[in-house]
């Protein structure tokens, strides 16, 4: 028996082993099918529809401001927020218009009832003024619907202590941090519901640099508590993710709203102020010569005329905000009532709403070192961004003014939904 071995197998005309032949026809067409597949998968590619609105769980984000169903019945009377009103505005215009929705649906604050009224506790010293903010929002709180009697369904507790007050009766610096320390040490005493987070669940109100102070004799007040004030300096214990800005608004405004009236502002800049910071005293050191910035070192007097002062926001294009003995200044919203653009001058500053608002788009936000070349930077804006900055601060007006009792979107409601967004990382 004779054995053939591969290499003597062969086939006429070909000349190669079967295997090779094999071997390719297998390579050719498994290149075909590669070609096949990939031309099949560009061309789906081309032709797909582009892909579907981001959903948060069930929630799509598109991204404009979608109107607000009407049969919602709200009894603030506010009118239906629209696409055109919140797409350039809002960092999140979508995420802002839902969560609203869902505070004013579900949120809750109870108010401790402790504390004689007449003295610093449960109500206002009062609401004019530039301290007007803190009147306001101890007012507010209980003519609103987040109010709650039962402390069981409370999300957050307002501690009512008002230091405005004790500063109007005159209490020193050292009895206001005593008052504090003993008004919630009582509250500790009295009530659970402070050591099941060692207050992280719990906030005071304060637009006076002396409430700051008078918290700062309890720890944990500054550390753990939300604390609501109108000076949110970053370089004196301010935690943004934690505390809220509060906004300084003198109330009641002498003059109506400005706004919708670019035409009539033909002055480039205007400060008339006291120099009590560094910034101010640049300010007018700088510019108070200058034939195009209306720069004063001092306040206008009222034997002038009346209401000079006011008078001058309706004729300037960019009214100048640097921050006095604190970063805050009841300048900016003023500068937002009478639809001059504000010009933020103030470093470590945590602008009001400012993870909800897009300052940028309604304001100029400078460092202070920038002073030096103020009047370059504001004459380089071109008149089409100054329009559609104008424009926008027309919308956010009523973000900065305070009612009462409470109007959907006004300050006090941009206040709560502040607290709203914080109570949710608040774990028990």
């Amino acid at each position: 028996m004779t054995i053939v071995k591969p290499s003597q197998l062969s086939f006429s005309g070909g000349g190669s082993s079967p295997l090779c032949s094999l071997k390719g026809s297998l390579l050719t067409v498994a290149i075909l099918t590669f070609l096949s597949l990939f031309y099949l998968s560009l061309n789906s590619l081309r032709t797909s529809p582009p892909p579907s609105p981001i959903v948060v769980g069930s929630i799509h984000v598109p991204q404009t401001f979608v109107k607000e169903d009407k049969t919602d019945n709200d009894d603030d009377g506010a009118e239906t927020a629209t696409e055109d009103n919140y797409s350039d505005v809002y960092h999140s215009p979508e995420a802002f218009r839902l969560n609203y929705a869902e505070m004013e649906k579900r949120f809750k604050v109870y108010i401790y009832p402790d504390g004689d009224p007449n003295t610093f506790y449960q109500t206002p010293r009062k609401v004019t003024g530039k301290y007007a903010s803190e009147g306001y929002f101890f007012q507010n709180i209980r003519e609103s619907r987040f109010r709650t009697l039962d402390p069981d369904e409370a999300d957050l507790f307002f501690i009512p202590i008002s230091c405005h007050k004790m500063r109007g009766k005159g209490t020193s610096y050292e009895n206001m941090t005593v008052i504090v320390q003993n008004y919630v040490d009582g509250l500790i005493s009295k009530y659970p519901y402070w050591n099941r987070t060692l207050g992280s669940d719990h906030f005071f109100v304060t637009c006076h640099d002396v409430g700051v102070r008078a918290f700062e004799g309890s720890p944990l007040l500054i550390k753990n508590t939300i604390r609501v004030v109108c000076s949110p300096s970053y370089n004196v214990g301010f935690i943004p993710h934690k505390d809220v800005a509060l906004p300084q608004v003198l109330q009641p405004f002498a003059l109506p709203a400005g706004g919708n009236d670019v035409e009539n502002r033909t002055t480039l800049g205007f400060w008339a102020g006291h120099r009590n910071s560094k910034i101010r005293v640049i300010l007018a050191r700088v510019w108070e010569n200058d034939t195009e910035l209306d720069i004063s070192n001092n306040r206008i007097n009222r034997a002038t005329g009346h209401l000079v002062y006011q008078k001058r926001f309706y004729r300037t294009k960019f009214c100048i905000c640097p921050g006095g003995s604190q970063v805050n200044s009841a300048r900016i919203t003023d500068s937002i009532h009478y639809g001059c653009i504000p010009v933020i001058l103030s470093d470590y500053y945590d602008l009001p709403f400012n993870d909800i608002l897009n300052w940028r788009k309604f304001a100029v936000v400078l460092k202070e070192q920038d002073v030096y070349n103020l009047k370059q930077i504001l004459k380089n804006i071109p008149h089409s961004e100054f329009v559609s900055l104008h424009n926008n601060l027309v919308k956010v007006q009523k973000h900065f003014q305070w009612n009462s009792p409470p109007v959907k979107f006004d300050a006090f409601h941009m206040i709560m939904y502040e607290l709203w967004l914080r109570h949710h990382v608040i774990k028990y």
